[in-house]
């Protein structure tokens, strides 16, 4: 079993002031692999007051020490590429092969594109009589998830540390293992004493400290919907900022005339990607009625052919989802839609037929879907596909919209044709036959998916306050 009983503050690992034991269980054997403290409030107040410290001489770096900083992580970070894989396959069942190069790879990706925003970013810029100036906000709380790990730690910590912020980082408890790795990346890398500290624990003893906590200035989470609105409430009443990326229910506007076996498997594979887990993952396929059996068709192929198997195992094979608490709603929107009068195309309830145990979902797609259906509404957080019909574009374009959400959307078909669709769409994102962010661009969501961006230069300025100075020579 790994273990992380410490956490990581004002550059030392500690013991937890009054934290208890929680032991972590592995998705694909259910068995405890990972042990980890569960932190406190006197916890979160520590690490706050080691970022305050380090806020006055860290927030008065420059542009160089930060930027040499951002590359030595990077490079401490490749250095632990297998670790960081193989914890994941433990704790949350991202196959290693996808781990290594996937996950991995986009916690680096995420360092990367903020370096490349860092290196041209205009910290002054003059309006008028007025100079505008960007700072660093101060000390920022960071609350992120299990379902890609390393990648949204990494589009918190390294726009924080780019602009020049200190930070307090709690990780998913369903998911600490990478996170604690990643404070070693850090210490090996140099980052000065109490820059980044590291507190693990749950929402409600730590989540809610970092929230509430005045000496916070800024809190940042990724997470569902339902937990984003308890992080601004906590935070409300010290007016901190709160900066949000949460649930999504995204649509693939499939469009009419479109080779669909030429088209559909570059979109349909976000459904897949990670056994499902992302929240960009456009479940929804909206395709033209007459072509309906001809995608149900080749969506199915795509299904059955995707298998499951051992996360610990090399392979392009899916791992399973990350708890029981997930397998169990899964399994609950698979029987709602077969209930609702869905046609179940492949999969469905169960276990695969080649395990016994782990919390596998088989690859399911059901056909006659209405918008209506509970299936089509909340997010379902695994590899299941849901196939609409629609008259029209127009009508397409307001099934697409009818959601609480508003994170991504997809469209398959022409590129010109979806120009014209994509201004339509009430989403922060709209990928033209691909299905997954584009590097550098912003990511973030309307409506209820959020209320923040991340990434590259739009992700540098969320971590900064604007202050305006009048009255001074030009």
């Amino acid at each position: 079993m790994d273990s992380y009983l410490k956490h990581y503050i004002d550059g030392k690992w500690v013991e937890s002031i009054g934290g208890r034991r929680h032991e972590v269980i592995s998705p694909s054997t259910e068995e405890a692999c990972t042990e980890i403290t569960l932190g406190t409030p006197a916890d979160v107040d520590a690490a706050v007051k080691a970022a305050r410290r380090a806020y006055e001489s860290f927030s008065q770096t420059t542009r160089e020490e930060r930027l040499a900083l951002l590359g030595r992580i990077v490079e401490e970070f490749k250095k632990r590429a297998p670790d960081l894989a193989r914890s994941m396959a433990n704790e949350m069942g991202a196959p290693v092969s996808f781990a290594g190069t996937a996950q991995v790879g986009a916690g680096i990706g995420g360092f990367m594109g903020t370096m490349s925003a860092l290196r041209d970013f205009e910290f002054s810029e003059r309006l008028g009589a007025n100079l505008v100036v960007y700072e660093p906000i101060g000390v920022v709380g960071m609350i992120t998830p299990w379902n890609w790990p390393l990648n949204q730690i990494a589009l918190k910590v390294a726009p924080a540390l780019a602009a020049g912020n200190t930070m307090v980082l709690k990780p998913s408890e369903e998911c600490p293992g990478n996170a604690a790795i990643f404070a070693e990346i850090l210490d090996a890398a140099g980052v000065p004493a109490g820059v980044f500290n590291l507190v693990q624990g749950d929402g409600p003893g730590v989540g809610a400290a970092i929230s509430a906590h005045p000496g916070v200035d800024m809190v940042s989470f990724t997470g569902s919907t339902r937990a984003g609105i308890l992080v601004a409430k906590a935070a409300a009443d010290t007016v901190k900022r709160v900066h949000q990326e949460l649930g999504g229910k995204s649509p693939n506007i499939v469009l009419p005339g479109s080779n669909l076996p030429e088209t559909l498997p570059n979109t349909v594979a976000g459904v897949l990607v990670n056994s499902g887990q992302s929240c960009i993952a456009p479940t929804r396929i909206l395709v033209q009625k007459d072509q309906i059996p001809e995608a149900t068709s080749v969506i199915k192929a795509i299904f059955d052919g995707a298998k499951v198997g051992d996360p610990l195992a090399e392979g392009g094979h899916m791992g399973p989802v990350v708890n029981k608490a997930q397998f169990d709603k899964i399994q609950g929107l698979i029987q709602s839609a077969i209930d609702e009068g869905a046609t179940l195309e492949t999969g469905g309830t169960g276990l695969p037929g080649n395990v016994n145990r782990g919390y596998y979902i088989k690859p399911t797609v059901f056909s006659g879907v209405t918008p209506d259906m509970r299936i089509a509404r909340e997010e379902i957080f695994g590899p299941v596909a849901t196939v609409m019909s629609y008259s029209d574009l127009d009508e397409a374009v307001a099934i697409a919209n009818d959601t609480d959400y508003g994170l991504s959307a997809v469209i398959t078909g022409d590129p010109a044709k979806a120009a014209v669709v994509a201004p339509k769409l009430r989403a922060g994102m709209v990928a033209v036959n691909s299905w997954g962010p584009a590097p550098g661009a912003p990511f973030g969501g309307y409506k209820q998916s959020g209320n923040g961006r991340e990434g590259g230069l739009f992700g540098l300025k969320d971590f900064m306050e604007v202050k305006a100075i009048s009255g001074i020579p030009a």
